[in-house]
């Protein structure tokens, strides 16, 4: 059954959120650190402040209700989704899927241009906002591919598009992998692609210093990332006990993943921390970096690769192709980690040029590609 969804917070949720901002315990910090030891006092103090005195959750989520928000039941999970159907009747639609710590709110600028071409599902990860939280183990990335699956049936959605950036790629990639027989195609603004040492390939100095980027970030791992993957539910404690805590930790990536010529603003990022705040989903959504370890079978389908120059690394395309069938590459000198967000116009084109001037829309394509691959 799917469900219509309205949100509606409940006034002592902001009420206990405003007393808590208020009643801060702050850290002191070292003279002129800036970011040495990690988000700076005086601007996480400005964020606070304005969380707490100007930032109006009801104004946002009057603006977010807007959309038509449903709610169903997969796999014994809750999942929060918006469906804005194209008004053209013919339309493919697109499952759009976020990461951490992002949300759906990740595209809401982009829903007005590409729903004059597409239907658009845009589902919150389980464990994530209005999915939230997850009550068993086991929710990666395919369990979660497999749940969109079962949602875009139910929808009556035949044949459709996967678009996804952070774990919504690795997702949509699974989604490819476990039903290749609907899935068109595959669109990723982020892809990560490790060195090779097996690949006798010949990279340019650029793709060689993208590696470079790669064995950095593989040795020294980021500690949210170290964290989240070993003990989640330790980190949740604090997140979820403390608003500051939630937004030094969300807000930390937003300044550090984002191109500072398209920074998102701090509505935004409030808007988002907000969302995990008040649904208090810090240790579920965290969850999922524990849970995705293995990997799903190869993804089959058309993939096309949208680069920014500012996200946290980009792929090397030699080393892609011989993972997947890459019909499509951009590179941009603007954006960052959050490219919906940050240039959403760029980002619309870029998916719309993908699924519609590329060819991997076409009704013949699935057919063809289920028998090649055996489905």
């Amino acid at each position: 059954m799917i469900t219509p969804f309205r949100i509606d917070i409940p006034q002592a949720a902001l009420d206990d959120l405003a007393d808590r901002l208020a009643r801060t315990r702050w850290p002191d910090e070292i003279p002129g650190a800036g970011w040495d030891y990690g988000f700076p006092l005086t601007r996480l103090k400005e964020l606070a402040e304005h969380w707490r005195t100007r930032y109006d959750w009801r104004a946002h989520e009057a603006r977010l209700n807007e959309l038509p928000h449903y709610v169903t039941e997969i796999d014994g999970q809750t999942v929060h989704f918006v469906h804005v159907r194209s008004a053209r009747p013919d339309a493919l639609a697109l499952v759009l899927t976020h990461g951490w710590p992002g949300s759906f709110l990740e595209f809401l600028d982009v829903i007005e241009p590409l729903s004059r071409d597409f239907h658009l599902v845009i589902p919150s990860i389980p464990g994530y906002g209005f999915s939230g939280p997850t009550h068993e183990r086991g929710w990666d990335v395919v369990r979660v591919a497999r749940a969109w699956a079962e949602l875009m049936r139910r929808l009556g959605h035949e044949r459709y598009g996967a678009q996804g950036g952070d774990f919504g790629s690795g997702i949509s990639l699974a989604l490819g992998a476990v039903e290749p027989e609907r899935v068109v195609g595959v669109h990723v603004n982020y892809l990560p692609t490790r060195p090779d040492p097996a690949a006798d390939i010949a990279l340019s100095p650029s793709d060689e210093a993208r590696l470079d980027k790669v064995r950095h970030l593989m040795a020294n791992r980021p500690p949210y990332q170290a964290l989240q993957a070993t003990t989640p539910q330790t980190i949740g404690y604090a997140l979820t006990d403390s608003p500051v805590g939630q937004l030094a930790w969300i807000a930390e990536r937003f300044a550090q993943w984002t191109d500072p010529r398209s920074p998102v603003d701090d509505e935004r990022v409030l808007t988002d921390v907000s969302l995990y705040w008040l649904t208090a989903t810090a240790a579920s959504s965290a969850r999922l970096h524990r849970e995705s370890t293995r990997r799903s079978e190869r993804c089959p389908v058309p993939v096309g690769v949208a680069v920014f120059a500012h996200d946290i690394t980009q792929p090397v395309r030699p080393l892609a192709e011989r993972l997947y069938d890459i019909r499509h590459w951009s590179e941009f000198d603007r954006g960052g980690h959050f490219a919906a967000m940050e240039v959403p116009e760029v980002f619309a084109e870029d998916v719309r040029t993908f699924f519609l001037g590329s060819g991997v829309g076409a009704d013949e394509s699935v057919t063809s590609r289920a028998a090649r691959s055996g489905s």
